[in-house]
């Protein structure tokens, strides 16, 4: 096995980066959006070490084939050896180091695609929910095939049908590493994650930060130390922008109007409801609303 490069040393007091994919500052407007690419076209050119960061809005799958990797993901630090599978959603913190000898992939979906899944449906959880996961050899297979297929179709991705072709296989892809089963004992019992799961159960009721450090029996300050770590955001942070993305699924995918919204939502007040989506976004609701149905 072909030796890891040296970590580099990160604080974990500094401000984590946020990027659109790893090295890219600027986002252009995506609708629905995939994205993949082998592991080594992007981490060859940082010298196999990939720093810990976040996507404010794209969500990862990293498929690890063959070779070693050394993960950062929401707070937790551990060394592993593919097959490997690790999630990171969007809003994460997660950083890799890898052996210059690894073979594999990263899918990456946007916002809106996750935003877009129905809570019944498999998928959304998957993709929200932090965790590595060991594939068998089966399966293994099969994502390596379905990869190598996904990376040719990247190619042709903005001609009408290569675009189409390109959707298919990503959510293809995407969906065949449900079958992957249970996570690993890592990104799920950290504090910070337990915290998410509360949030994930409860963000409709509008629930104070104290009443969730009660629950989890910690201050607010070691809570948001926590949350800053794992997620690069205060517990604040992370309650409204679970608000926020179900607020813009609800918009965008719904023929909901913005004061039922409001009222799934947990907002007594529309009017309050339209002035935080405002805050969050820069834009009112029914611009949202209107903008999907043009």
């Amino acid at each position: 096995m072909t030796a890891l490069p040296h970590p580099q040393r990160h604080s974990r007091e500094a401000i984590v980066p946020a990027y659109d994919l790893y090295g890219e500052d600027k986002a252009p407007r995506r609708e629905d959006f995939f994205h993949a690419e082998t592991i080594a076209v992007r981490s060859r050119r940082y010298d196999w070490e990939i720093a810990p960061h976040i996507h404010a809005s794209l969500t990862q799958m990293l498929f690890v084939a063959r070779g070693e990797v050394r993960l950062h993901l929401a707070g937790e630090d551990r060394r592993e050896v593919g097959p490997l599978l690790v999630c990171a959603p969007s809003g994460i913190v997660h950083g890799f180091g890898f052996s210059p000898d690894v073979e594999g992939f990263v899918v990456t979906a946007s916002q809106d695609f996750v935003d877009s899944l129905t809570r019944q449906d498999a998928l959304g959880q998957h993709l929200r929910t932090p965790a590595i996961l060991r594939p068998d050899a089966a399966l293994t297979a099969r994502l390596e095939a379905l990869g190598t297929a996904l990376v040719e179709a990247e190619q042709d991705r903005f001609a009408p049908n290569g675009q189409r072709l390109h959707h298919a296989l990503a959510e293809a892809w995407l969906r065949t590493t449900l079958a992957a089963g249970a996570p690993l004992d890592a990104a799920r019992s950290t504090l910070a994650e337990r915290f998410r799961v509360m949030v994930e159960a409860t963000y409709r009721e509008h629930r104070p930060i104290e009443h969730y450090a009660q629950r989890l029996h910690c201050t607010v300050r070691t809570l948001s130390r926590q949350t800053q770590v794992s997620f690069g955001m205060t517990p604040l942070q992370i309650i409204n922008r679970r608000l926020l993305f179900e607020a813009r699924r609800l918009l965008r995918f719904t023929n909901a109007g913005c004061s039922e919204v409001a009222a799934e939502l947990g907002f007594d007040d529309p009017s309050y409801f339209s002035r935080f989506y405002k805050r969050m976004t820069g834009r009112a609701p029914g611009l949202e609303k209107r903008r999907e149905n043009v």
